[in-house]
């Protein structure tokens, strides 16, 4: 591996040679770019490239979409990225138009941030970045880098030259690594950047794109640069899993999980990020990008047999948080209170969301399952889930014999406590989150049910 401050890159397929420093390469000044795909990636993309100074033109086949984007009105919320689009907007460095094609042809570089879906074995379905890739294929000017910023396995770089059919552009892969919640920051602020080309002087044009940022650079082959990405959700998948296990020792143990993971969390060979118990993990990346590694491992020979295992970890988790609900009441007709649906905090994405995933096994097991979310009201997935959504957290509580903490929302800390013990009709809290205070709680009469405590 690359030391982090020392980036390599291979030089025509032998050796290696020396690529950027920290703040990206050779500084692009203001380039060209076109951004494909207005989704959580895309937009965060386009908007921050234009914050450093490009001139970014960013595309979707949504039409609706890009009208509203035309008025800075967000699709999605993410701190910080309105304020963003707007200033990129009025400052003429940041627009939106459906289709890429027109796009593509004026840009000196073309990311493409389009869907990567799980197909129906677990690996990835590359069809819309196929699709992607055939529609600018023919417009781009020579000498055109086209960045793959869609997470997909290795070898896609390579299909996606296939698919242009052009000798005279090249392409490269500049994995992304944002947070939902924190994007703008993490990619203004990232912990490294990494870019995949086969040629030292195309991985040197995109890191320029990031000058300014400081931030090491790692520089390799387009498929390690594909397979960091998926490698860093797997091994944070497996810390989540990793703690939720240690949570079910604690409880058969007698021993605090909290307790346990920071001591843990201290040793710095470790560390105390993604150490914490929960009720699972959920969202746009670690459920499909895990399913995805190991589908592609398999396919390459090589049974990833410890990520398998990190999967069916988190599964069972979610049906721990039902059987310590399914211990205080008796599920078919009870009414249990939810607060939370987000996968996470900061977020209004129920993309494989834990706390909906509860819900819907809840509502399964006969319960009636009211459910708060600051950010989120009735949509398709509730109502497929069999879930009733409240306006507030006091509402969803009125008349419940349980309550199940599932996203870590910081408005659930500062819940009235007696308001809500005047409420319920049972006592029963579930933390899912370890987020309340358990003594609080006991005090008032509630029994306290957390992960691992």
């Amino acid at each position: 591996m690359a030391d982090r401050d020392a980036p390599t890159v291979p030089a025509d397929g032998g050796g290696r040679s020396a690529a950027p420093e920290k703040g990206g390469g050779r500084p692009a000044a203001s380039a060209a770019v076109a951004v494909v795909g207005a989704g959580y990636v895309g937009l965060t993309t386009a908007a921050c490239l234009a914050r450093l100074g490009h001139r970014v033109t960013c595309t979707d086949v949504d039409e609706s979409r890009i009208t509203a984007l035309q008025r800075a009105e967000m699709p999605i919320h993410e701190p910080g990225l309105a304020e963003l689009v707007r200033t990129g907007i009025d400052g003429s460095r940041l627009s939106f138009a459906c289709g890429s094609a027109d796009a593509a042809a004026r840009a000196d570089f073309v990311f493409l941030c389009v869907p990567t879906p799980s197909g129906p074995d677990g690996g990835t379905d590359l069809g819309c970045l196929e699709a992607a890739a055939a529609e600018i294929g023919p417009s781009l000017r020579p000498g055109t880098v086209v960045v793959n910023k869609s997470t997909a396995p290795a070898g896609t770089v390579a299909l996606l030259a296939r698919v242009l059919g052009r000798a005279d552009v090249s392409v490269a892969s500049n994995p992304e690594f944002l947070r939902q919640g924190s994007a703008v920051h993490d990619f203004l602020n990232p912990d490294r950047l990494v870019v995949g080309a086969a040629d030292v002087a195309v991985a040197e044009r995109v890191a320029g794109l990031y000058a300014g940022i400081d931030a090491p650079v790692l520089v390799t082959d387009p498929a390690s640069a594909e397979t960091v990405k998926y490698a860093a959700n797997a091994f944070l998948a497996t810390k989540l899993s990793f703690s939720n296990s240690v949570a079910a020792l604690c409880e058969a143990v007698g021993a605090d999980a909290d307790d346990v993971l920071e001591g843990m969390g201290h040793d710095r060979r470790i560390g105390r990020d993604y150490l914490r118990p929960g009720p699972g993990w959920g969202g746009s990346c670690l459920p499909k990008d895990t399913r995805s590694l190991v589908v592609a491992a398999s396919a390459a020979g090589y049974d990833f047999a410890l990520l398998r295992s990190v999967v069916e970890a988190n599964e069972a988790q979610f049906a721990r948080i039902v059987d310590k609900v399914a211990r205080r009441v008796e599920l078919s007709g009870a009414r249990v209170a939810l607060l939370g649906l987000a996968f996470k905090a900061g977020t209004d994405d129920l993309r494989d969301s834990p706390a909906l995933e509860i819900a819907r096994r809840l509502a399964g097991a006969g319960a009636a399952v009211h459910a708060y979310d600051p950010m989120i009201g009735a949509c398709a997935a509730t109502e497929q889930a069999g879930v009733a959504v409240a306006d507030d957290a006091y509402a969803a509580c009125d008349g419940a014999s349980a309550l199940v903490v599932a996203t870590e929302w910081d408005e659930f800390r500062r819940l009235d406590l007696d308001r809500l013990a005047s409420l319920m009709d049972e006592l029963h809290v579930i933390d899912a989150r370890n987020l309340l205070d358990r003594g609080e709680l006991e005090r008032r009469g509630f029994t306290y049910s957390g992960v691992g405590v």
